[in-house]
């Protein structure tokens, strides 16, 4: 069996992948916090973990300059497509992407300086392997940071808790392996014995909440109701219930004010 088998069907997924864009627009606004955090500097080599449609790797590849590199690494093809076209179209020629599962695979391109994720490495069911398999790809001072949720209670936007009894529940894990999804690194007490079990050292999280302004359909719409595995019988009743849950935060036509709570990791080899 593959590594990250259902996260590898989630994201080759044509029609999850077409409404990615959409959901970007919850997470641009995260980007300058995990940048800061990285404090990336001119010349540096970085690794972008789960890097999805490279807009991150793009930022961060115009932080280190010219003179350094950036490599995307994600298990989406569609996805890393997309980072590729983005990045030419901005001109940027400092960053490559390519379809890799960083838990197991080794990357081309290291040592690195640093390792970088956006909301990505919350989907590998082995995280203490996956962080140990990108140690190994840092350099002897190198460090990692990344963005992940804080617990669901404190992101009311999740649509989760509106569709129970009408989404079939997540699988569960395989024998071995760890729940994936965008809370699996919520607990910060849990996150911090996967990095140091991974062997990275000096953890250090900072919580951050903010609103972000955004178009309602950043969070759901039809097409990931369906995606989702709301039956067609069910999707009437489905919509109702996400559109009650969603009013709360609307601010406009169109628009709706979301609380965002993440927290940002950084921690170093040695």
């Amino acid at each position: 069996m593959e590594t990250n088998e259902t996260e590898r069907r989630r994201w080759n997924n044509p029609d999850w992948v077409a409404v990615w864009p959409k959901r970007e627009r919850m997470t641009d606004v995260i980007t300058p916090f995990l940048l800061d955090a990285l404090a990336l500097r001119p010349g540096e080599r970085v690794l972008d973990v789960g890097c999805g449609g490279g807009k991150a790797t793009i930022a961060a590849a115009e932080a280190v300059g010219p003179s350094g590199t950036v490599v995307g690494a994600d298990v989406s093809v569609p996805l890393t497509d997309l980072a590729v076209q983005r990045a030419a179209d901005a001109g940027i020629d400092n960053v490559s992407f390519r379809v890799l599962d960083v838990q197991q695979d080794r990357i081309v391109g290291d040592p690195f300086d640093v390792a970088m994720s956006q909301f990505g490495v919350m989907f590998f069911d082995d995280p203490v392997a996956a962080f140990a398999n990108i140690r190994t790809h840092l350099g002897p001072s190198g460090r990692i940071g990344f963005a992940c949720w804080q617990t669901i209670d404190r992101n009311p936007w999740f649509i989760g808790t509106a569709l129970a009894g009408l989404v079939p529940p997540p699988p569960a894990p395989q024998p071995g392996k760890s729940p994936t999804g965008p809370f699996a690194f919520a607990d910060p007490t849990r996150t911090q014995q996967i990095l140091e079990a991974a062997g990275f050292t000096h953890v250090h999280r900072s919580a951050h909440e903010l609103v972000a302004e955004i178009p309602n359909d950043a969070v759901v719409d039809e097409a990931q109701l369906t995606f989702m595995g709301v039956p067609p019988d069910r999707l009437a009743a489905a919509t109702a219930a996400v559109n009650d849950h969603l009013a709360q935060f609307r601010s406009g036509p169109g628009l709706a004010k979301f609380p965002l709570a993440f927290q940002v990791f950084h921690a170093t080899v040695g």
